[in-house]
């Protein structure tokens, strides 16, 4: 080959390689620009440990069958084929004080849009100043709120520990969680709780800290129903087109009930000696709603402490829970959660709603 048609030939290859290389990064781009991006956060429980993927691969799967479009970013990636974007930013054994270290370097990279924050478990395994975690965690927050104050951040109370001296110190911790966030939010910022601890049991771990593939499955859930609360948390906007799951199906030979005007309140409690966690379920009616007030009345002795997703006004006896900005509309049939803390037992807690 002469040295003009092999100066050529190289010419040739360098161009391949970087018109290649070019539709590589912008299928990259590409996969960011088109989804609302995602980050995962936090420690192992957020790669998946014991079951990888953890629960990144059910909350996937809910967010595509609900029609909605997302970019999981991070500088992390696992999971199983069934999980399409395996992007994360969860890193087995760190605690708060090393994922604040690096925060700003991922927020600058990824620019999310939505932030899910489960951390905290590591600084009490490791037993790392554990009067100070909530401050530690609030100081994360903060960062995250003036570098990215455009973003969403749901910040989860941690899953339960399997041991019971273990567990009494991850509710201490997350105790401390609600007032953090509200303060937060009242002051503005786009920061939400999730109360995770409420969504899983001890029955729902593998080893006593990781969740098995069940707990993984609830924290799906509680992350998404969240997102949902939440407008435009996986969205920029408009009305998702759901994912059909079948062929075509016979229209129904009688026609679908609606569900009765109004509103419904349902409550689940996590509850242990002197003290519980409540979370409720409002659920719109057949014409949907635009606000809602869930009203009860706490046994004798019972007080709230704290409560978020919501303004609250009384703390024992008769108390009822008002809609927040970004929870109050909710589409005919669907659902948005408020949660509270309190002393003593809310056994028998019955409430009611009402619609605006």
């Amino acid at each position: 080959m002469s040295t003009t048609m092999r100066r050529c030939a190289g010419a040739l290859l360098a161009a391949v390689l970087v018109t290649a290389a070019i539709l590589v990064h912008t299928g990259h781009r590409v996969e960011a620009a088109a989804g609302v991006r995602v980050l995962p956060l936090g420690d192992s429980i957020t790669d998946g440990f014991n079951v990888p993927g953890g629960y990144r691969i059910d909350l996937w799967q809910k967010v595509v069958a609900g029609g909605y479009t997302v970019d999981f970013v991070g500088s992390q990636a696992n999971g199983p084929a069934s999980l399409g974007d395996r992007d994360h930013e969860g890193h087995s054994g760190w605690r708060i004080d090393q994922i604040d270290a690096n925060i700003v370097n991922w927020l600058n990279t990824y620019q999310p849009r939505t932030i899910l924050l489960h951390i905290g478990t590591n600084d009490i395994f490791q037993n790392r100043d554990l009067p100070n975690a909530p401050n530690r965690l609030a100081a994360l927050i903060d960062r995250i709120t003036t570098t990215a104050p455009a973003a969403k951040l749901f910040v989860a109370t941690i899953v339960p520990a399997g041991s019971a001296s273990t567990d009494a110190q991850v509710r201490s911790f997350n105790a401390a969680i609600p007032q953090i966030v509200q303060t937060r939010a009242n002051a503005g910022r786009q920061v939400y709780l999730v109360n995770m601890y409420a969504a899983l049991s001890t029955a729902d771990l593998a080893d006593g800290v990781h969740p098995n593939a069940t707990g993984y499955s609830k924290m799906a859930t509680t992350w998404y129903n969240a997102l949902l609360a939440v407008p435009g948390s996986l969205t920029d906007g408009g009305t998702p087109t759901p994912t059909p799951t079948g062929g075509p199906t016979n229209p129904p030979t009688t026609p679908p009930t609606n569900p009765p005007a109004g509103c419904t309140a349902t409550v689940s409690l996590n509850s242990w000696t002197g003290g519980f966690v409540a979370t409720v379920r409002v659920t719109a009616g057949s014409a949907g709603t635009t606000g809602w007030t869930v009203s009860a009345t706490l046994p004798a002795g019972t007080t709230v402490t704290n409560a978020w997703n919501t303004e609250r006004s009384g703390s024992s006896g008769a108390v009822q829970f008002t809609n927040v900005s970004y929870n109050g509309r909710i589409a005919a049939g669907q659902s948005t959660e408020f949660g509270f803390q309190g002393t003593g037992s809310a056994a028998g807690f019955t409430p009611s709603c009402v619609a605006r």
